[in-house]
């Protein structure tokens, strides 16, 4: 029998890029996408906790960590993503057997073009907040906002397009305010300052390990302000497509996080297209506030009948 704690890497070519990916445990395949910038890391203790039941397959996304781009990274395409998704399950899977997704933020609109574009391959899509503004009631506020936040970052750098960020999706007066942890993370990985400090607060310290792989999400941050965030966010789901293949969606919000932009555009598209819809522990970043919270609604979410 594997050792569901042991960790299985590869590399799978596909046009443009080679992905590192990283498998663990047995059974059904459940491929587990990073949004924002993280990379497979994001999931080490999610994926632990599920491999005793699901073979978990996570990755890093092309033009990240240690997914080595082609050429030079240009503008993303949440298709394209999609279309890596059905290269790696059917890598993992060469009997043609479904599997099961999850994606988060930015990873969670790459599972919805995966339904849209392959919904032969795939048993189940939860699909945690994709921020896609064209569902927002004003969806013009939702695009110049992350117009805003590539521009900050391309004029000043990394910290400001944070700060525009925080400052756009801040919660309406009379809300507490978001720490540092939640407004730096809102479709992005903590950085390592942040993990530090989350870690201290619980009385514990990161270890080496878990220093290097926010260090490496940290290091991604630049492609996914510049090349990432406003094509993803932009992304028109194929809502045809996703109501024919409404049965196999979930689409997840975040209990913390229910009236803010990501939570309200999935809302929305779970009545337009007839999806489920589950609630997860804490907000947007539920799985790196929560995860063995996180982790056992998933765990629910994905055997339900």
């Amino acid at each position: 029998m594997t050792d569901r704690t042991a960790v299985r890497t590869g590399l799978l070519t596909v046009d443009g890029a080679t992905l590192h990916h990283e498998v663990r445990g047995e059974g059904p395949l459940l491929v587990m996408m990073p949004g924002g910038s993280a990379d497979a890391g994001i999931y080490d203790a999610i994926a632990a906790d599920l491999a005793d039941r699901w073979t978990v397959a996570t990755f890093d996304p092309r033009g990240y960590s240690r997914s080595a781009p082609a050429g030079p990274v240009t503008d993303q395409s949440p298709a394209t993503h999609a279309d890596d998704i059905v290269r790696l399950i059917e890598s993992l899977s060469p009997d043609g057997a479904t599997a099961a997704l999850f994606g988060s933020s930015s990873s969670a609109v790459v599972a919805l073009a995966a339904l849209a574009r392959h919904p032969g391959r795939l048993s189940r899509v939860v699909a945690h907040e994709p921020p896609v503004v064209a569902l927002l009631p004003d969806p013009e506020a939702g695009r110049a906002l992350f117009a805003a936040v590539r521009e900050a970052f391309r004029r000043d750098g990394v910290a400001a397009a944070m700060t525009t960020m925080a400052a756009g999706l801040a919660p309406e007066e009379g809300e507490a305010a978001p720490g540092p942890e939640r407004t730096a993370e809102r479709g992005e990985a903590p950085t390592p300052e942040q993990t530090a400090d989350q870690a201290a607060t619980q009385g514990q310290a990161p270890d080496p390990e878990q220093a290097a792989t926010f260090r490496r999400m940290h290091a991604n941050l630049p492609v996914f302000l510049e090349h990432v965030l406003c094509p993803f966010s932009g992304y028109v789901p194929d809502l045809v497509a996703l109501k024919a293949a409404a049965a196999h969606l979930v689409v997840g919000v975040g209990r913390d996080s229910r009236a803010l932009l990501p939570a309200i555009a999935a809302e929305e598209l779970a009545r337009r297209v007839g999806a489920g819809v589950a609630e997860f522990p804490g907000g947007h970043i539920g799985l790196t506030e929560h995860p063995r919270a996180f982790a056992a609604r998933l765990r629910d979410v994905l055997a339900a009948p």
